[in-house]
């Protein structure tokens, strides 16, 4: 499921991006996406790979990863993020929603540390 108002275009600095083309209340679930879920093995290959940039740790140990398909990947980072996503091991599946109020033509943010909050400095620099 993806929110209708959700778009992919041009990310200043970032490539590309999620953004809104109407406003979205705080707490809104945008998105519910299904994910496939790989080895630690498998992911040795996709680290030597552009996907690299785009799985995520996956399962209670982070012994996994996982490409979740949808608008997911896209998303990009940031420390005062607008959106949070939440992991569903066992149904397989990560929920992006809201944790404010987002106005229209806005670009959607995650938090790659996982809470939307966190300072803790990801792999890359952030522009």
């Amino acid at each position: 499921m993806i929110k209708s108002n959700l778009f992919i275009g041009k990310s200043e600095s970032r490539g590309r991006g999620v953004f809104t083309s109407s406003n979205i209340v705080e707490d809104t679930i945008i998105e519910i996406a299904p994910v496939v879920v790989m080895s630690a093995a498998d992911r040795k290959f996709l680290d030597q790979t552009t996907l690299h940039d785009y799985i995520f740790e996956w399962g209670e140990q982070g012994n996994q990863c996982c490409m979740a398909l949808g608008y997911v990947p896209i998303y990009n980072h940031s420390y005062q993020a607008n959106c949070e996503y939440e992991m569903d091991y066992e149904e397989q599946k990560i929920t992006i929603k809201t944790v404010r109020f987002v106005q229209a033509g806005e670009e959607l943010f995650i938090n790659y540390n996982g809470d939307w909050n966190n300072k803790k400095k990801i792999w890359f620099d952030v522009v």
